[in-house]
């Protein structure tokens, strides 16, 4: 890239005027958008030979906007939700999962999982739409497209909480699941109130013998489920107060996603 003849001419309208700090975020958001890995404040400002100074307050004022995602850890700058979510309304639902799959990858690099993201499909089954496994030797894998009862899992959970059955409509539904270890319904049925009441729900082993998954919900804008998001992780990785705090951290997954889908 000519950065010296892109700087000379960027910003350029029919109407002869340019408002040089609009030029400059618009080509820091377009680096970014390019290139393929976070970058530090001082790279951007060499790259594109933009003052330091400069540089570094248009992109604060960027991530004060969501433009921008600021990692405080590595230093660096990455396109962030609110730019996705400007031009949301130009893009497929397809496209908007590829635009959240970075954020799923991240979580479950974070904190050793597999990401998954489920879709109701029809009035009695949800189906697996996109999966994020952990980068590490030993993780879950998850097929896209495989389809359970909407009761089912830590992610059946959410959807339960949010139906109006009878308790005579929903223990049929119940019966009908094929569980890996045996649970009651009454204890199923504290474990729904219990999703409802902190907006996540777990499922430990009834799903899948010595798998655990722990899920919230995605919502529209109107406030209904969309989408559940679930770490899926072996049991036993996580329990007790630690299980608790992942429970917390796949609700702001899940805010997250709200914010970036919607």
């Amino acid at each position: 890239m000519d950065t010296t003849q892109e700087d000379e001419t960027a910003g350029r309208s029919s109407s002869g005027v340019t408002v040089k700090p609009v030029v400059n975020a618009v080509r820091i958001l377009r680096f970014l958008t390019e290139t393929d890995t976070p970058e530090r404040a001082a790279d951007i400002a060499r790259q594109l030979s933009i003052n330091p100074s400069t540089c570094f307050n248009i992109l604060r004022t960027l991530a004060a906007e969501d433009m921008v995602a600021f990692d405080s850890a590595s230093k660096t700058y990455s396109p962030g939700l609110g730019l996705a979510k400007l031009v949301g309304h130009l893009v497929t639902q397809g496209q908007r999962l590829d635009i959240a799959r970075p954020l799923l990858q991240q979580f479950a690099a974070r904190f050793h999982v597999t990401v998954t993201l489920w879709r109701q499909m029809g009035y009695d089954r949800i189906v697996l739409v996109s999966s994020e496994a952990s980068p590490t030797d030993l993780r879950i894998d998850m097929a896209i497209g495989q389809r359970l009862p909407i009761f089912m899992g830590a992610s059946g959970r959410l959807f339960a909480a949010e139906v109006d059955l009878d308790p005579t409509a929903m223990r049929a539904a119940f019966d009908k699941i094929r569980w890996a270890r045996p649970l009651e319904f009454d204890e199923y049925c504290q474990q729904v109130q219990f999703a409802k009441e902190h907006q996540w729900a777990i499922d430990d082993g009834y799903f899948s013998a010595g798998i655990m998954a722990i899920a919230a919900p995605v919502r529209d804008r109107a406030g209904a489920i969309s989408f559940a998001v679930s770490a899926v992780m072996f049991r036993g990785q996580y329990i007790g107060a630690d299980a608790d705090k992942l429970g917390g951290e796949v609700r702001k997954l899940a805010d997250k996603l709200s914010n970036l889908l919607f």
